[in-house]
Parts: C-alpha cells; structure tokens; sequence
C-alpha cells in the first residue's frame, strides 16, 4: 500500500465519522514524530477529542514538556525489569524507568503494558521488581500484563498460560498496586479482566477481551457505591 497524504484536520475528520473518542500516535516510538503528533492532536482537541501516545518509553523531560500541553494519555511498554534483556531487544532499562516516573510526574494518565513471555520476562523475581517500582511510583497506575503468542519469526517461547499472568497479578497486587489486569486470554483470567473499586470492592467495569459489558463509573469518575475516586480519563 503507498502513502496517502493527509493533514491534520483531515485525521480528525476520518475520525469524527468513526465515532472515535480518543486518537493516538503510535509506533515505533511516536515521540521522533512529536511535532507531527501535536499539530493534530491540537485539530483533536478543538473538536472535542481526549489524546494518546503509545510509547516504548524512550523519551527526554524536552520531549514531554514540548507534548504536555496537547496530550492526556501516555501508554508505555515496559518490557522487562532486567537491562540484559532490555539490550536484547535495542533498549536500556533505565531511560525506560526514568520516562515511566516522567511522564507521571508531568500529569499525563499514565497506563503500563507488560507482554509476559515465557523464559524471558515471567520469572518472579523480575515480575516483583517490576511491580515494586510501578508501586514506587504510584500504586494507583494501571499496570496491563499480556500473553505472548507465537506468530510471524518469533516461535520459540511458548504462548504465555492463564497461569502465568495470574500470578503476575498476583504479584502486581502483593506489591499494592491498585488497578492490574490481564489482557489477550478473555474469558480465561478470572477477575482481572475487570475494574473494581479498591477501597469497597464494587465491581466498576466488566470486560470481555475488548468488550465493555458493564461500565459503572460516571464521567466524575467516581465509584458508583462507595463515591471513591477512580483515576483514569472518563470520556
């Protein structure tokens, strides 16, 4: 497929007509797009849309303050809490940690997505560290822990069990995190799939894979039995 040119307004347009709430820049690491990015997610929020980047956690306290004004949501990959295999992979460990607690002390919401995949990045000890430190940070940022599935050149580890990342959230809640979940076995993770109050344990929002069945939470964000604060961007 050969690019298509487009501007801006013509990506809010695009869209507006999908019934999108939010748009995002993504891959591989948006952020040597910024200027790009900004221009349309300031044609975005003139129309009343919310504003993502979906990062690998690569990022500088420039980068952030030049995208702040115009940006609500920050997801970041965090794919291992170990610098050997971060460097497998072309990255450093702590330029991740670092952006991680950037991002969250400039306000962005602030989510995290963890792909476990098996004999890389699911023993215990990794898992516990890395949700230490999310914890350090605040233990009210959602944490997202994935399976891995073989596909296109990457078959040699085995497809991540259901009990492999109950035991990440397991892990992820021993270190008072608030908000984890298990993402890519719907239906097979059993109440990590969904989002509960912390302090009443009110079941907030129920999922099925990408499917909300219940949502609970009012845009003041709040838990609709007790009135706790839920952290998060309600649209």
């Amino acid at each position: 497929m050969l690019p298509t040119d487009v501007t801006p307004d013509g990506l809010v347009r695009l869209a507006l007509r999908q019934g999108a709430r939010l748009v995002g820049s993504s891959y591989n690491e948006p952020l040597i797009t910024a200027e790009w990015a900004v221009e349309v997610f300031k044609a975005a929020r003139a129309q009343g849309l919310k504003t993502a980047f979906i990062s690998n956690g690569n990022a500088t306290p420039e980068v952030l303050d030049f995208i702040r004004p115009w940006t609500d949501c920050y997801k970041i990959d965090f794919k291992a809490m170990d610098d050997r295999r971060y460097r497998e992979l072309g990255g450093v460990l702590q330029h991740v940690l670092d952006a991680i607690r950037m991002v969250y002390e400039r306000g962005f919401w602030l989510e995290l997505v963890t792909l476990v995949v098996p004999g890389f990045n699911d023993d215990d000890a990794q898992l516990r560290r890395a949700a230490d430190y999310v914890a350090s940070v605040s233990p009210e940022i959602p944490w997202h822990v994935t399976a891995f599935h073989k596909d296109y050149r990457m078959t040699d580890p085995d497809d991540t069990s259901p009990e492999t990342l109950l035991r990440a959230c397991e892990i992820g809640a021993a270190a008072g995190l608030k908000f984890i979940y298990a993402g890519n076995l719907p239906g097979r993770v059993d109440r990590w799939e969904h989002t509960w109050c912390p302090d009443c344990g009110e079941l907030l929002i129920e999922r099925y894979g990408y499917t909300i069945r219940q949502q609970r939470i009012g845009s003041d964000g709040r838990c609709a039995a007790c009135g706790r604060r839920i952290p998060g961007v309600w649209c």
